[in-house]
């Protein structure tokens, strides 16, 4: 195959799932937010699982770099980045550079609503945090301590 061929295939391969994009995991509800952009339909949100995480853990939630980006969770050893399981390639970037900014380790904690389903890409950030360096692990709605209602939290 020549170069020419395979940037070809390339460029098709990345069109192709262009197109797809909004059809990439079509067993999760999508919803549309206040500002008219599609969203996967999650049971709570991001920052309620930051928080609880963050605070089990003596972290300072949203530490602010130099750069101004914000650290979701900063403990005394590392740069913690949180995203939901569809967002895992991303979260791997922004932990890398929170860990780069702070001169800690990068984290990544995966967000897992339907860890049966979505435990692969849990999987896919572990097996590339082992060739890279950095640490990860996972979260579930049980971390947030609520009800099944998800309305009513526990006394803890």
């Amino acid at each position: 195959m020549t170069h020419r061929e395979l940037k070809i295939i390339i460029i098709s391969v990345c069109v192709l799932l262009t197109g797809l994009g909004t059809q990439a995991y079509p067993q999760y509800e999508k919803e549309i937010c206040n500002l008219g952009w599609e969203h996967y339909k999650h049971m709570h949100r991001e920052a309620e699982y930051q928080h609880a995480w963050c605070l089990m853990n003596g972290g300072i939630e949203e530490y602010e770099n130099s750069d101004y980006t914000r650290v979701d969770c900063l403990t005394s050893t590392h740069a913690v980045e949180f995203d939901f399981w569809h967002k895992w390639a991303e979260g791997i970037g922004q932990a890398l550079h929170y860990g780069y900014m702070t001169g800690k380790n990068p984290k990544v904690v995966l967000i897992l609503e339907h860890p049966k389903r979505q435990m692969c890409y849990y999987y896919r950030v572990k097996k590339l945090a082992k060739k890279y360096k950095f640490d990860v692990e996972y979260v579930t709605p049980e971390i947030l301590n609520v009800e099944n209602d998800s309305k009513c939290h526990k006394e803890k």
